[in-house]
Protein backbone atom coordinates (compact mmCIF):
# COMPACT_ATOMS: atom_id res chain seq x y z
CA UNK A 1 0.00 0.00 0.00
CA UNK A 2 3.02 2.26 0.42
CA UNK A 3 3.59 4.88 -2.02
CA UNK A 4 6.29 5.71 -4.68
CA UNK A 5 7.05 9.09 -2.61
CA UNK A 6 8.20 7.14 0.24
CA UNK A 7 11.51 6.71 1.29
CA UNK A 8 12.08 3.65 4.15
CA UNK A 9 15.47 4.77 6.14
CA UNK A 10 15.69 1.69 8.02
CA UNK A 11 17.90 -0.20 4.95
CA UNK A 12 20.90 0.58 2.84
CA UNK A 13 23.74 3.17 3.76
CA UNK A 14 23.47 5.32 6.07
CA UNK A 15 25.42 8.13 5.43
CA UNK A 16 23.74 8.01 1.49
CA UNK A 17 20.28 7.79 3.06
CA UNK A 18 21.17 10.89 5.71
CA UNK A 19 22.36 12.76 2.58
CA UNK A 20 19.80 12.23 0.37
CA UNK A 21 17.64 13.51 2.98
CA UNK A 22 19.67 16.32 4.23
CA UNK A 23 20.38 18.35 1.22
CA UNK A 24 16.66 18.76 0.12
CA UNK A 25 15.61 19.84 3.72
CA UNK A 26 18.91 22.27 3.74
CA UNK A 27 17.80 24.00 0.61
CA UNK A 28 14.19 24.32 1.53
CA UNK A 29 15.20 25.65 4.92
CA UNK A 30 17.19 28.10 3.52
CA UNK A 31 14.98 29.48 1.36
CA UNK A 32 12.50 29.54 4.49
CA UNK A 33 15.79 31.76 5.94
CA UNK A 34 15.57 34.01 2.28
CA UNK A 35 12.30 34.77 2.63
CA UNK A 36 13.05 36.24 6.56
CA UNK A 37 16.42 37.55 5.26
CA UNK A 38 14.37 39.46 2.77
CA UNK A 39 11.73 41.21 5.23
CA UNK A 40 14.86 42.48 7.34
CA UNK A 41 16.78 43.22 4.17
CA UNK A 42 13.58 45.50 2.66
CA UNK A 43 12.69 47.27 6.36
CA UNK A 44 16.20 48.17 7.07
CA UNK A 45 16.85 49.66 3.44
CA UNK A 46 13.68 51.17 2.60
CA UNK A 47 12.09 51.65 6.36
CA UNK A 48 14.86 52.48 8.56
CA UNK A 49 16.88 51.53 11.49
CA UNK A 50 14.16 51.94 13.41
CA UNK A 51 12.05 49.44 11.41
CA UNK A 52 14.87 47.02 11.82
CA UNK A 53 14.70 46.84 15.45
CA UNK A 54 11.19 47.02 15.84
CA UNK A 55 10.96 44.05 14.25
CA UNK A 56 14.36 42.48 15.42
CA UNK A 57 12.85 43.16 19.28
CA UNK A 58 9.97 40.33 18.32
CA UNK A 59 13.01 37.98 17.84
CA UNK A 60 12.26 36.47 20.52
CA UNK A 61 8.90 36.02 21.68
CA UNK A 62 8.63 35.17 17.86
CA UNK A 63 11.04 31.92 18.46
CA UNK A 64 8.91 31.30 21.64
CA UNK A 65 5.35 31.37 20.37
CA UNK A 66 6.47 29.94 16.96
CA UNK A 67 8.72 27.43 17.96
CA UNK A 68 6.38 25.79 20.07
CA UNK A 69 3.93 25.17 17.32
CA UNK A 70 7.19 23.96 15.35
CA UNK A 71 7.71 22.05 18.08
CA UNK A 72 4.35 20.31 18.84
CA UNK A 73 4.09 19.98 15.26
CA UNK A 74 7.50 17.99 14.95
CA UNK A 75 6.31 15.92 17.80
CA UNK A 76 3.42 14.96 16.19
CA UNK A 77 4.98 13.31 13.02
CA UNK A 78 6.96 11.30 15.17
CA UNK A 79 4.69 8.43 15.80
CA UNK A 80 4.31 8.37 11.69
CA UNK A 81 8.23 7.73 11.56
CA UNK A 82 8.10 5.10 13.88
CA UNK A 83 4.88 3.23 12.44
CA UNK A 84 6.12 3.62 9.07
CA UNK A 85 9.51 2.09 10.13
CA UNK A 86 7.12 -0.90 12.19
CA UNK A 87 4.90 -1.40 8.55
CA UNK A 88 2.24 -0.55 10.67
CA UNK A 89 0.19 1.79 8.40
CA UNK A 90 -3.15 1.78 9.70
CA UNK A 91 -1.57 3.28 13.00
CA UNK A 92 0.07 5.75 11.12
CA UNK A 93 -3.06 6.73 9.85
CA UNK A 94 -4.71 7.30 12.93
CA UNK A 95 -1.47 8.79 14.25
CA UNK A 96 -1.14 11.30 11.15
CA UNK A 97 -5.73 12.12 11.50
CA UNK A 98 -5.46 12.50 15.49
CA UNK A 99 -2.70 14.96 14.95
CA UNK A 100 -4.44 16.60 12.15
CA UNK A 101 -6.99 17.02 14.94
CA UNK A 102 -5.04 18.29 17.79
CA UNK A 103 -3.40 20.82 15.20
CA UNK A 104 -6.54 22.30 14.90
CA UNK A 105 -7.36 22.78 18.73
CA UNK A 106 -3.87 24.18 19.59
CA UNK A 107 -4.23 26.79 16.81
CA UNK A 108 -7.22 28.27 17.37
CA UNK A 109 -6.51 28.39 21.22
CA UNK A 110 -2.76 29.34 20.79
CA UNK A 111 -4.01 32.43 18.50
CA UNK A 112 -6.52 33.81 20.58
CA UNK A 113 -4.19 33.95 23.48
CA UNK A 114 -1.43 35.08 22.33
CA UNK A 115 -2.78 38.16 20.24
CA UNK A 116 -4.41 39.43 23.25
CA UNK A 117 -1.63 39.39 25.52
CA UNK A 118 1.44 40.46 22.85
CA UNK A 119 1.36 43.85 23.70
CA UNK A 120 1.78 42.97 27.47
CA UNK A 121 4.96 40.60 26.63
CA UNK A 122 6.68 43.31 24.25
CA UNK A 123 6.40 46.08 27.45
CA UNK A 124 7.45 43.60 30.02
CA UNK A 125 10.75 42.52 27.82
CA UNK A 126 11.55 46.24 28.51
CA UNK A 127 11.21 47.27 24.63
CA UNK A 128 12.25 50.62 23.61
CA UNK A 129 9.32 53.36 23.93
CA UNK A 130 10.52 54.31 20.26
CA UNK A 131 9.78 51.28 18.46
CA UNK A 132 7.12 49.98 20.65
CA UNK A 133 4.25 50.05 18.05
CA UNK A 134 6.37 48.83 15.23
CA UNK A 135 7.11 45.71 17.29
CA UNK A 136 3.22 45.60 18.50
CA UNK A 137 2.16 45.99 14.38
CA UNK A 138 4.80 43.44 13.52
CA UNK A 139 4.23 40.80 15.71
CA UNK A 140 0.52 41.06 16.21
CA UNK A 141 0.35 39.90 12.28
CA UNK A 142 2.76 37.28 12.97
CA UNK A 143 0.78 35.69 15.55
CA UNK A 144 -2.47 35.89 13.90
CA UNK A 145 -0.90 33.99 11.30
CA UNK A 146 -0.68 30.84 13.84
CA UNK A 147 -2.92 28.27 11.98
CA UNK A 148 -0.85 28.63 8.89
CA UNK A 149 2.34 27.99 10.67
CA UNK A 150 0.37 24.51 12.27
CA UNK A 151 -1.08 24.16 8.43
CA UNK A 152 2.26 24.08 7.26
CA UNK A 153 4.74 22.27 9.93
CA UNK A 154 1.77 19.64 10.36
CA UNK A 155 1.95 18.70 6.79
CA UNK A 156 5.35 18.59 6.02
CA UNK A 157 6.27 17.27 9.51
CA UNK A 158 3.91 14.25 7.87
CA UNK A 159 5.64 13.74 4.49
CA UNK A 160 8.99 13.80 5.68
CA UNK A 161 8.25 11.42 8.21
CA UNK A 162 7.59 8.61 5.41
CA UNK A 163 10.56 9.55 3.89
CA UNK A 164 10.14 12.63 1.25
CA UNK A 165 11.75 15.72 2.06
CA UNK A 166 11.83 17.10 -1.73
CA UNK A 167 8.03 17.81 -1.39
CA UNK A 168 8.63 20.42 1.06
CA UNK A 169 11.11 21.60 -0.52
CA UNK A 170 9.42 22.78 -3.95
CA UNK A 171 6.36 24.55 -2.02
CA UNK A 172 8.97 26.41 -0.16
CA UNK A 173 10.90 27.65 -2.86
CA UNK A 174 7.00 28.96 -4.06
CA UNK A 175 6.42 30.13 -0.70
CA UNK A 176 9.89 32.27 -1.15
CA UNK A 177 8.97 34.05 -4.97
CA UNK A 178 5.44 34.81 -3.35
CA UNK A 179 7.03 36.21 -0.13
CA UNK A 180 9.32 37.96 -1.50
CA UNK A 181 6.35 39.76 -3.96
CA UNK A 182 4.15 40.37 -1.34
CA UNK A 183 7.44 42.31 0.55
CA UNK A 184 7.90 44.53 -2.23
CA UNK A 185 4.35 45.29 -2.53
CA UNK A 186 2.97 45.77 1.20
CA UNK A 187 5.84 47.85 1.78
CA UNK A 188 6.46 49.92 -1.45
CA UNK A 189 3.17 50.18 -2.96
CA UNK A 190 0.73 49.88 0.08
CA UNK A 191 3.03 51.76 2.54
CA UNK A 192 2.35 49.20 5.44
CA UNK A 193 5.19 49.40 7.04
CA UNK A 194 6.54 46.60 9.11
CA UNK A 195 3.14 44.91 9.44
CA UNK A 196 3.28 44.76 5.76
CA UNK A 197 6.40 42.32 6.17
CA UNK A 198 4.63 40.48 8.75
CA UNK A 199 1.17 40.04 6.05
CA UNK A 200 2.99 38.90 3.05
CA UNK A 201 4.89 36.26 5.47
CA UNK A 202 1.66 34.92 6.26
CA UNK A 203 0.07 34.59 3.46
CA UNK A 204 3.65 32.96 1.68
CA UNK A 205 3.62 30.32 4.22
CA UNK A 206 -0.48 30.01 4.19
CA UNK A 207 -0.11 29.08 0.28
CA UNK A 208 2.70 26.72 0.76
CA UNK A 209 0.48 24.62 3.56
CA UNK A 210 -2.06 24.65 1.59
CA UNK A 211 -0.48 23.48 -1.51
CA UNK A 212 1.59 20.69 0.67
CA UNK A 213 -1.75 19.57 2.06
CA UNK A 214 -3.39 19.44 -1.51
CA UNK A 215 -0.57 17.25 -2.36
CA UNK A 216 -0.52 15.10 0.18
CA UNK A 217 -3.90 13.72 0.19
CA UNK A 218 -3.49 13.46 -3.80
CA UNK A 219 -0.19 11.69 -3.56
CA UNK A 220 0.11 9.19 -0.82
CA UNK A 221 -2.09 6.52 -0.90
CA UNK A 222 -0.64 4.91 2.89
CA UNK A 223 -2.48 7.80 4.16
CA UNK A 224 -6.24 7.50 2.36
CA UNK A 225 -7.67 6.28 5.85
CA UNK A 226 -11.14 4.93 6.43
CA UNK A 227 -14.06 6.62 8.81
CA UNK A 228 -12.67 4.59 11.84
CA UNK A 229 -8.87 6.05 11.36
CA UNK A 230 -9.75 9.04 10.79
CA UNK A 231 -12.06 10.00 14.15
CA UNK A 232 -10.77 11.40 16.84
CA UNK A 233 -8.88 9.13 19.54
CA UNK A 234 -8.34 9.70 23.12
CA UNK A 235 -5.31 7.08 23.67
CA UNK A 236 -3.75 8.23 20.40
CA UNK A 237 -4.16 12.19 21.28
CA UNK A 238 -2.64 11.69 24.72
CA UNK A 239 0.54 9.57 23.33
CA UNK A 240 1.12 12.37 20.19
CA UNK A 241 0.84 15.31 23.52
CA UNK A 242 2.91 13.15 25.31
CA UNK A 243 5.36 13.28 22.68
CA UNK A 244 4.03 16.60 20.65
CA UNK A 245 4.15 19.13 23.75
CA UNK A 246 7.60 18.60 25.16
CA UNK A 247 9.32 19.27 21.61
CA UNK A 248 7.04 22.33 21.67
CA UNK A 249 7.93 23.37 25.23
CA UNK A 250 11.82 23.12 24.24
CA UNK A 251 11.59 25.80 21.99
CA UNK A 252 9.94 27.67 24.56
CA UNK A 253 11.62 27.12 27.22
CA UNK A 254 14.98 27.91 25.13
CA UNK A 255 13.30 30.87 23.76
CA UNK A 256 12.74 32.01 27.57
CA UNK A 257 16.49 32.47 28.00
CA UNK A 258 16.95 34.24 24.23
CA UNK A 259 13.67 36.53 25.96
CA UNK A 260 15.93 37.47 28.79
CA UNK A 261 18.80 38.05 26.58
CA UNK A 262 16.22 40.17 24.28
CA UNK A 263 15.61 42.13 27.91
CA UNK A 264 19.28 42.91 27.71
CA UNK A 265 20.18 43.50 24.41
CA UNK A 266 16.91 45.47 24.71
CA UNK A 267 18.36 47.96 27.59
CA UNK A 268 21.74 48.97 25.33
CA UNK A 269 19.48 50.89 23.23
CA UNK A 270 18.17 50.42 19.57
CA UNK A 271 21.26 50.72 17.56
CA UNK A 272 22.42 47.36 19.51
CA UNK A 273 19.11 45.83 18.99
CA UNK A 274 19.44 46.43 15.01
CA UNK A 275 23.00 45.09 15.17
CA UNK A 276 21.57 41.92 16.68
CA UNK A 277 18.36 41.87 14.30
CA UNK A 278 21.02 41.80 11.37
CA UNK A 279 23.76 39.25 12.93
CA UNK A 280 20.64 37.00 14.04
CA UNK A 281 18.89 36.91 10.62
CA UNK A 282 22.53 36.32 9.10
CA UNK A 283 23.04 33.79 11.55
CA UNK A 284 20.30 31.75 10.99
CA UNK A 285 20.72 31.82 7.30
CA UNK A 286 24.29 29.84 8.16
CA UNK A 287 23.01 27.75 10.50
CA UNK A 288 20.39 26.01 8.10
CA UNK A 289 22.26 23.02 7.84
CA UNK A 290 21.94 22.20 11.54
CA UNK A 291 18.40 22.78 11.61
CA UNK A 292 18.61 20.56 8.60
CA UNK A 293 20.28 17.79 10.13
CA UNK A 294 18.31 17.79 12.73
CA UNK A 295 15.21 17.34 11.16
CA UNK A 296 16.62 14.46 8.80
CA UNK A 297 17.81 12.44 12.02
CA UNK A 298 14.70 12.96 13.74
CA UNK A 299 13.00 11.30 10.93
CA UNK A 300 16.21 8.61 10.39
CA UNK A 301 16.07 8.10 14.12
CA UNK A 302 12.11 7.59 14.53
CA UNK A 303 12.06 4.72 11.62
CA UNK A 304 15.14 3.12 12.56
CA UNK A 305 13.73 2.92 16.07
CA UNK A 306 10.30 1.35 14.94
CA UNK A 307 12.27 -1.34 13.18
CA UNK A 308 14.46 -1.80 16.02
CA UNK A 309 17.99 -1.16 14.36
CA UNK A 310 19.98 0.12 17.30
CA UNK A 311 23.02 -0.44 15.18
CA UNK A 312 21.90 1.73 12.01
CA UNK A 313 21.06 4.82 15.02
CA UNK A 314 24.64 5.00 16.10
CA UNK A 315 26.33 4.40 12.12
CA UNK A 316 23.35 7.25 11.27
CA UNK A 317 24.58 9.42 14.15
CA UNK A 318 28.42 9.37 13.25
CA UNK A 319 27.65 10.26 9.84
CA UNK A 320 25.84 13.20 10.68
CA UNK A 321 28.57 13.95 13.00
CA UNK A 322 30.89 14.06 10.28
CA UNK A 323 28.60 16.00 7.84
CA UNK A 324 28.28 18.90 9.84
CA UNK A 325 31.83 19.02 10.97
CA UNK A 326 33.10 19.34 7.56
CA UNK A 327 30.17 22.50 6.73
CA UNK A 328 30.72 24.46 10.37
CA UNK A 329 34.86 24.72 9.07
CA UNK A 330 33.63 25.53 5.84
CA UNK A 331 30.81 28.06 7.15
CA UNK A 332 33.46 29.91 9.60
CA UNK A 333 36.06 30.78 6.51
CA UNK A 334 33.18 32.72 4.65
CA UNK A 335 32.36 34.59 7.51
CA UNK A 336 36.00 35.01 8.44
CA UNK A 337 36.39 36.54 4.91
CA UNK A 338 33.35 38.04 3.96
CA UNK A 339 31.67 39.01 7.29
CA UNK A 340 31.57 42.31 6.36
CA UNK A 341 30.29 42.29 2.97
CA UNK A 342 27.35 39.89 3.92
CA UNK A 343 26.08 42.22 6.69
CA UNK A 344 26.25 45.02 4.13
CA UNK A 345 23.15 43.67 2.53
CA UNK A 346 21.00 44.87 5.71
CA UNK A 347 22.76 47.98 6.56
CA UNK A 348 24.25 51.08 4.79
CA UNK A 349 27.77 51.30 4.35
CA UNK A 350 27.94 54.73 6.97
CA UNK A 351 26.67 52.58 9.75
CA UNK A 352 29.94 51.48 10.89
CA UNK A 353 29.44 50.53 14.64
CA UNK A 354 26.56 48.36 13.66
CA UNK A 355 28.42 46.45 10.98
CA UNK A 356 31.57 46.01 13.41
CA UNK A 357 28.77 44.61 15.85
CA UNK A 358 26.95 42.52 13.21
CA UNK A 359 30.28 41.32 12.15
CA UNK A 360 31.59 40.65 15.67
CA UNK A 361 28.41 38.42 16.41
CA UNK A 362 28.83 36.32 13.85
CA UNK A 363 32.35 35.41 14.03
CA UNK A 364 32.28 34.92 17.65
CA UNK A 365 29.41 32.03 16.96
CA UNK A 366 30.99 30.42 13.81
CA UNK A 367 34.19 29.71 16.18
CA UNK A 368 31.18 27.22 18.29
CA UNK A 369 29.39 25.64 15.48
CA UNK A 370 30.95 22.52 16.12
CA UNK A 371 28.98 21.95 19.42
CA UNK A 372 25.77 23.21 17.14
CA UNK A 373 26.19 20.57 15.32
CA UNK A 374 25.73 17.84 18.42
CA UNK A 375 23.02 20.07 19.81
CA UNK A 376 21.41 19.58 16.75
CA UNK A 377 21.97 16.05 15.47
CA UNK A 378 22.08 14.26 19.43
CA UNK A 379 18.29 16.19 20.19
CA UNK A 380 16.80 15.68 16.90
CA UNK A 381 17.60 12.07 17.05
CA UNK A 382 16.67 11.66 20.86
CA UNK A 383 13.65 13.03 19.86
CA UNK A 384 12.95 10.94 16.65
CA UNK A 385 13.52 8.04 19.37
CA UNK A 386 10.85 8.61 21.37
CA UNK A 387 12.44 10.53 23.90
CA UNK A 388 11.29 14.10 24.05
CA UNK A 389 11.61 14.35 27.22
CA UNK A 390 15.37 14.55 27.21
CA UNK A 391 14.89 17.02 25.02
CA UNK A 392 13.21 19.54 27.24
CA UNK A 393 15.81 19.08 29.79
CA UNK A 394 18.41 20.17 27.07
CA UNK A 395 16.00 23.08 26.45
CA UNK A 396 16.65 24.16 30.39
CA UNK A 397 19.88 23.71 30.22
CA UNK A 398 20.17 26.58 27.23
CA UNK A 399 17.69 28.33 29.19
CA UNK A 400 20.01 28.83 31.89
CA UNK A 401 23.06 29.65 30.16
CA UNK A 402 21.84 32.36 27.98
CA UNK A 403 19.35 33.65 30.62
CA UNK A 404 22.58 33.83 32.97
CA UNK A 405 24.30 35.52 30.10
CA UNK A 406 21.53 38.40 30.14
CA UNK A 407 21.43 38.73 33.99
CA UNK A 408 24.93 38.36 34.95
CA UNK A 409 27.33 39.40 32.01
CA UNK A 410 25.55 41.58 29.59
CA UNK A 411 24.91 44.31 32.60
CA UNK A 412 29.02 44.64 32.48
CA UNK A 413 30.77 43.44 29.17
CA UNK A 414 27.72 44.78 26.98
CA UNK A 415 27.16 43.90 23.51
CA UNK A 416 30.45 41.43 23.62
CA UNK A 417 28.66 39.28 26.62
CA UNK A 418 25.56 39.40 24.25
CA UNK A 419 27.78 37.27 21.31
CA UNK A 420 28.93 34.22 23.28
CA UNK A 421 25.18 33.67 24.29
CA UNK A 422 24.46 31.30 22.31
CA UNK A 423 27.94 29.25 22.44
CA UNK A 424 27.11 28.98 26.37
CA UNK A 425 24.33 27.56 25.83
CA UNK A 426 25.09 25.12 22.37
CA UNK A 427 27.88 23.93 25.21
CA UNK A 428 25.56 23.42 28.20
CA UNK A 429 23.46 21.55 26.09
CA UNK A 430 26.13 19.13 24.94
CA UNK A 431 27.30 18.13 28.21
CA UNK A 432 23.45 16.83 29.08
CA UNK A 433 22.96 15.59 25.52
CA UNK A 434 25.58 13.50 25.06
CA UNK A 435 25.75 11.32 28.42
CA UNK A 436 22.00 11.02 27.75
CA UNK A 437 21.84 9.67 24.31
CA UNK A 438 24.58 7.38 25.59
CA UNK A 439 22.58 6.25 28.55
CA UNK A 440 19.74 5.66 26.07
CA UNK A 441 21.49 3.77 23.77
CA UNK A 442 22.84 1.43 26.12
CA UNK A 443 20.04 0.51 28.01
CA UNK A 444 18.24 -0.59 24.72
CA UNK A 445 20.88 -2.33 23.78
CA UNK A 446 20.61 -3.94 27.04
CA UNK A 447 16.66 -4.81 26.18
CA UNK A 448 17.22 -6.19 22.94
CA UNK A 449 19.93 -8.40 24.24
CA UNK A 450 17.77 -9.65 26.63
CA UNK A 451 14.56 -10.05 24.56
CA UNK A 452 16.63 -11.84 22.01
CA UNK A 453 17.90 -14.15 24.57
CA UNK A 454 14.42 -14.65 26.22
CA UNK A 455 13.74 -15.76 22.71
CA UNK A 456 16.42 -17.99 22.20
CA UNK A 457 15.37 -20.16 25.03
CA UNK A 458 11.74 -19.88 24.30
CA UNK A 459 12.30 -21.19 20.99
CA UNK A 460 14.87 -24.10 22.10
CA UNK A 461 12.19 -25.03 24.42
CA UNK A 462 9.59 -25.38 21.97
CA UNK A 463 12.27 -27.28 19.83
CA UNK A 464 13.44 -29.54 22.39
CA UNK A 465 9.16 -30.12 23.03
CA UNK A 466 9.15 -31.04 19.41
CA UNK A 467 11.66 -33.23 19.22
CA UNK A 468 10.27 -34.92 22.50
CA UNK A 469 6.98 -35.20 20.29
CA UNK A 470 8.75 -36.65 17.60
CA UNK A 471 10.04 -38.99 19.45
CA UNK A 472 7.33 -40.01 21.65
CA UNK A 473 5.02 -40.43 17.95
CA UNK A 474 8.00 -42.82 16.62
CA UNK A 475 7.80 -44.86 19.36
CA UNK A 476 4.35 -45.15 18.99
CA UNK A 477 4.61 -46.04 15.74
CA UNK A 478 7.01 -48.55 16.20
CA UNK A 479 4.83 -50.37 18.96
CA UNK A 480 2.26 -50.92 15.75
Amino acid sequence: MTNQVTKDMTAGSPARLILGFFVPMVFGLLFQQLYNMVDTMIVGKYLGVGALAAVGSTGSVNFMIIGFCIGVCNGFAIPVAQKFGEKNFGQLRKFAANGAWLSIGFSLAMTVTVCVLCRKILVWMNTPGDILEGAYSYIFVIFLGIPATFLYNMVSGIIRSLGDSRTPLYFLVMSSVLNVALDLFTILVLDMGVAGAAWATVISQAVSGIACLVYMVKRFGILRMTREEAAPNANIMKTLCGIGIPMGLQYSITAIGSMVLQMAVNGLGSMSVAAMTAATKISMFFCCPFDALGSTMATYGGQNMGAGRLARIGEGLKAAVIMGTVYSLAALAVLCAFGDEIALLFLDSDQGQILGQVNQYLLVNAAFYIPLVLVNVVRFLIQGMGYSKRAVLAGVCEMVARAGVGFLLVPYFGYTAVCFASPCAWIAADLFLVPSYLGIIRRLCKEQAAQVQQTGRVGLKEQMAGMAGGRGRKRVSMRF
